[in-house]
């Protein structure tokens, strides 16, 4: 098995294959996890995809950089209305296929073995066509993510997102980043348990 990977954070180590869903609260606790989460990536040689919705890359890059003392090309930093909501919609199938090609063509180039990626997940707030997909496309990514050597975060703000959506969220995650801990989510569903699942549900 290889060896665990650096999160970032005092004590938080990752696998390959990892889908993390990290909690915080506010803008600072966002910058906390994600800035920790990206140094550790930049500093192991990490292919590092980010994707943003509050705030702008240039802005939240030129921070990373100024923390980092040094200039970054292994770091690409997003918008969410470039990716998640490309054409003002939300497809889990185009994204899925843009989270594929971006690491596929990474890891292919020779110039990294590894894929470190992330998504601020506010996006989903909007009330725009596609996002009722959103837990679908959390599960199937349960799917891709062992097609490579690679983990992905998905920053949730407590402040936002209320606690029916968590609930959903703890079934599509198998790891929890709470309070700079990471955990094995007891109630994570595998993707074919899931959607087994929530038909039953919709059938009742």
């Amino acid at each position: 098995m290889p060896d665990p990977i650096q999160f970032g954070l005092p004590g938080v180590r990752l696998n390959a294959g990892d889908h993390i869903c990290a909690f915080y609260r506010g803008s600072e606790g966002r910058d906390e996890v994600l800035l920790a989460y990206l140094r550790a990536g930049i500093d192991a040689g990490d292919h590092c995809v980010v994707v943003l919705d509050q705030v702008e890359p240039d802005e939240l890059r030129a921070h990373f950089v100024t923390d980092l003392d040094a200039e970054v090309s292994c770091l690409d930093v997003l918008r969410s209305g470039d990716t998640y909501l490309r054409d003002g919609t939300f497809s889990k199938e185009a994204m899925i296929a843009f989270w594929d090609s971006a690491t596929r063509e990474s890891l292919s180039s020779g110039a990294y073995t590894f894929s470190r990626s992330c998504g601020e997940m506010s996006w989903a707030l909007r009330e725009l066509p596609g996002v009722e997909d959103l837990l679908d496309y959390e599960c199937e990514l349960n799917r891709f993510l062992p097609l490579y050597p690679q983990v992905i975060m998905c920053l949730y703000d407590l402040d936002l997102f209320d606690g029916r959506v968590v609930v959903d969220l703890l079934r599509t995650h198998p790891k929890l980043l709470l309070c700079g801990t990471l955990l094995d989510n007891p109630y994570y569903l595998e993707p074919d348990e899931y959607l087994a699942a929530k038909s039953q549900a919709r059938s009742a």
